[in-house]
């Protein structure tokens, strides 16, 4: 496991909360998904990298996220990546291999070093300017 599970729920409740901020800076994007029990929206910050009609993510905290979960059950979500809202078709994994290649190149030697092996892709489906939830 990349990084240990007690450091998710301090991220939940307090990181996650500022780095929300950051959405649409950068790497950084706020990631929209509908909760597979609840049918409640969440959103939740993330670092990703656009390729072409494609969205990379190193999935740092492993394969096993409730964001994650949502979105392979929901076949989508929706990201806010720079100016853009992003409709995105359902996550597909990526070998090790060719998930570092699309990471920009100071962080490819990182990742592996914080155990980080799993990427996903994910289709963009349509955008549209961003304006906001």
């Amino acid at each position: 496991m990349p990084i240990p599970h007690f450091v998710t729920g301090f991220n939940k409740r307090y990181t996650n909360r500022a780095l929300v901020h950051l959405a649409g800076r950068g790497p950084f994007v706020e990631l929209e998904h509908v909760g597979r029990r609840t049918g409640a929206v969440y959103r939740v910050p993330l670092v990703a990298l656009r390729h072409g009609e494609r969205v990379t993510i190193a999935l740092t905290y492993g394969p096993n996220v409730d964001w994650l979960k949502n979105l392979r059950a929901a076949g989508g979500g929706r990201m806010h990546l720079g100016t853009r809202l992003l409709q995105l078709g359902p996550p597909r994994r990526l070998p090790t291999a060719d998930g570092l290649q699309r990471m920009p190149r100071v962080a490819r030697p990182i990742l592996p070093l914080t155990g980080t092996t799993d990427f996903i892709e994910l289709d963009i489906r349509s955008e549209a300017p961003f304006a906001g939830w």
